[in-house]
């Protein structure tokens, strides 16, 4: 039988990386044949002795090349064990056991596989799909023995980099933080593993932005004169949620089928993607039945009111209609709703009927608007007594 020939190869593509390196990888050789298995090892090419197969001229060379030669050696043990089990030892039969063995030590496999049959509701597993994406983003592959708080550290530096918020930083590292529990209940890690024992996840206090009625009006003047026109759909659906208070992924999902006819009234009838709950608003009765004179522009097409761009593009596009509106504040897509339930507030509006109007399953979450409205009448008032002096 033969043996299957192994050795380091460095920059086999002959092409280097943004920051100029290339892959080291392992060759295997039989019958005229290759595989390549990848070490996620890149170098500089002064860092390589091509003739010796080994790293030199690197601040951490000596341990490079131990790991190197083991993990090559770890490729060869897979093929003895093959033979020794009187299964034929190929190159494809290495490969399949390589991976096989590579999955079981992953925990981006673990974590993908966890994503296949959790039962997270659509809205939730799009979130954690992104926790998963940034973290292939941010390292080609993690093992669970590389799951340290150094790993954790670096990871909050790499969203940091990326620009990301403190609060979306800390959603993120809750989604790994869930994982990496789930993988020590499975034991694919020890409780003494448990990376979060030292890390503490960072969250800073985050205060809704919505409209003040005078900056609603700013926005229902630029529709009504007919300007910015490029956008007109946009501002529609915005001004639209600010009197009805639904979430961009809500708004996107309804249709005609969503707006009932009840005793003359126009209701809008859905339930929430978020938490499920279904929601009945009486548009007609929410701010003057502001939101039926919008839907009455698109009696035509109803379903492509409801059709609008990705969420990232609609807010580019609320920001420049702001700017066209004379706004200072930075507004997005949910401010709309931020606007709604403050506003309903404002008018006095019983607090669990707002949170029924939202669709929120608890009154506490409702309660956020109106410590944010005693903080706007505390201010309404401060500036009133400095005008009176």
């Amino acid at each position: 039988m033969d043996k299957i020939v192994y050795r380091l190869v460095y920059n086999r593509k002959n092409r280097l990386n943004k920051k100029g390196q290339a892959l080291v990888q392992v060759e295997a050789y039989l019958k005229n044949r290759k595989k390549y298995f990848s070490t996620h090892v890149y170098l500089r090419p002064e860092q390589w002795d091509e003739q010796k197969e080994m790293v030199r001229r690197h601040p951490n060379g000596h341990f490079l090349n131990k790991w190197l030669h083991d993990y090559m050696a770890r490729i060869e043990e897979m093929e003895l064990e093959l033979n020794r089990q009187g299964k034929p030892a190929s190159l494809d039969s290495v490969m399949q056991t390589f991976r096989q063995e590579r999955d079981r030590q992953s925990f981006l496999v673990f974590y993908e596989q966890e994503l296949k049959e959790t039962g997270l509701k659509e809205s939730s597993l799009r979130n954690h799909r992104s926790t998963l994406a940034l973290l292939k983003a941010f390292r080609n592959d993690i093992l669970f023995t590389e799951l340290t708080f150094e790993l954790l550290c670096a990871f909050e530096r790499f969203l940091h980099l990326k620009g990301y918020h403190a609060n979306t930083i800390a959603k993120h590292m809750k989604h790994l933080k869930r994982y990496i529990n789930q993988a020590i209940n499975k034991e694919y890690l020890s409780a003494q593993q448990y990376a979060f024992r030292k890390y503490k996840i960072k969250t800073v206090e985050y205060r809704h932005t919505h409209l003040t009625p005078d900056e609603l009006n700013r926005l229902e003047s630029l529709r009504q004169n007919g300007t910015y026109v490029r956008y007109r759909k946009t501002l529609d659906a915005f001004l639209f949620c600010c009197y009805a208070g639904v979430r961009y992924s809500d708004f996107v999902r309804l249709g005609p089928s969503n707006l009932v006819r009840m005793r003359k009234e126009t209701w809008l009838v859905y339930r929430t993607v978020k938490t499920g709950v279904e929601v009945h608003l009486p548009l007609d009765l929410l701010f003057e039945g502001k939101a039926i004179g919008i839907l009455n522009a698109y009696r035509k097409n109803t379903e492509d009111f409801f059709q609008l761009k990705n969420n990232s593009n609609i807010n580019k596009e609320l920001k420049r209609i702001a700017q066209a509106a004379g706004l200072e504040k930075h507004i997005s897509f949910h401010t709309a709703r931020h606007t709604n339930a403050t506003l309903l507030i404002y008018n006095g509006v019983n607090i669990t009927t707002v949170q029924k109007l939202l669709g929120h399953k608890s009154v506490k979450t409702t309660q956020v608007y109106a410590s944010i409205m005693d903080r706007t009448i505390v201010q309404d008032l401060k500036l009133h007594r400095m005008k009176s002096r």
